[in-house]
C-alpha cells in the first residue's frame, strides 16, 4: 500500500513538473509578441506589463502595433476598474 501511494505522489510530481515547464514555455511566446506590440509605445515598460498580463491570461496577442484586436477577442474584451480596454 506504501510503495503504491509513493509511486503515485512520484507519477503527481513528474506530471505536474512538466505542466510547469509547458506553463513556462508560454511566456516566451508572450514576451516575443508584446515587444513587437508596444515597439512603439511611449511608455514600453507599461505597455509590456499589461501586454504581458494579456497575453498569459487570453493566450494571443494581436499583430501589429496599435489595433487589431478583432483578431483577439479576449485580448480587446478585458477591461480595466474604469471601464477601459486594459489590453495595449
Amino acid at each position: 500500500m506504501k510503495l503504491a501511494f509513493a509511486t503515485f505522489l512520484l507519477v503527481c510530481l513528474v506530471l505536474s513538473s512538466s505542466f510547469f515547464e509547458a506553463t513556462m514555455a508560454g511566456s516566451s511566446f508572450c514576451d516575443s509578441k508584446c515587444q513587437v506590440r508596444c515597439s512603439k509605445a511611449g511608455v514600453q515598460d507599461r505597455c509590456l506589463k499589461y501586454c504581458g498580463i494579456c497575453c498569459k491570461k487570453c493566450q494571443c496577442v494581436p499583430s501589429g502595433t496599435y489595433g487589431n484586436k478583432d483578431e483577439c477577442p479576449c485580448y480587446r474584451d478585458l477591461k480595466n476598474s474604469k471601464g477601459k480596454s486594459k489590453c495595449p
